[in-house]
């Protein structure tokens, strides 16, 4: 999919279950990471909304350990998404081992996505069909778009960036990195440009 240290960009978001995945992850992908936090996503309505917000708009790619709690996660995921939401399920190998931050190997001995290498990642999301790129829009907002129109950086920025997380139907405590990802894959810049005039009209 792609040469030796490039990253390949990819338009739908990966979900994975922890930290330590999302930055072995963040070295072989360019594109937006959501960690479940384990079975933390079960009681985390904010982060499931989103998932759910991406699953409808841009489809989104489920990447979890090959043990009985990764499958767990995953058949959860895919349940509560429905049948209509676009999901790519991509499935790494039984590789029995140890990850080199833990002192002893997992319950059932197989590494998780954090110990599994590049090459044989890069395989399994071939293997799913998953396309570098493929429908992905060019980014229109940066971190100054935020900052200038008080949505970061300025004294009431985290009270106009949840209005504007309401009126697009966006989880209300959604941070200034996490809105900007999803402004540049599920908005185009009218839709912004309109929800942010109706928030400065009602607070005229």
């Amino acid at each position: 999919m792609s040469g030796a240290g490039e990253r390949i960009k990819l338009a739908m978001p990966v979900i994975v279950e922890g930290k330590y995945d999302k930055i072995k992850l963040s070295n072989i992908i360019d594109g937006i990471i959501i960690t479940t936090g384990g079975f933390a996503i079960y009681r985390n309505r904010q982060k499931m909304a989103l998932i759910r917000r991406y699953a409808k708009e841009t489809g989104v790619i489920i990447l979890t350990d090959s043990d009985g709690a990764g499958f767990q996660i995953r058949n959860m995921l895919k349940s509560r998404l429905g049948e209509s939401a676009k999901i790519i399920n991509v499935y790494i190998p039984d590789v029995f081992g140890k990850e080199r931050r833990k002192d002893k190997p997992s319950k059932e001995g197989k590494l998780g996505v954090e110990g599994i290498d590049r090459e044989t990642l890069l395989k399994a999301f071939a293997e799913a069909g998953v396309t570098p790129g493929g429908g992905s829009r060019e980014p229109w907002a940066d971190k100054q778009r935020l900052v200038s129109d008080g949505l970061s950086g300025g004294e009431n920025s985290s009270e106009f960036r949840r209005e504007l997380c309401g009126l697009l139907g966006l989880p209300e405590r959604i941070t200034a990195k996490g809105l900007l990802e999803a402004l540049n894959t599920l908005y185009d810049e009218e839709e912004y440009i309109q929800a942010i005039e109706r928030i400065r009209c009602k607070n005229d």
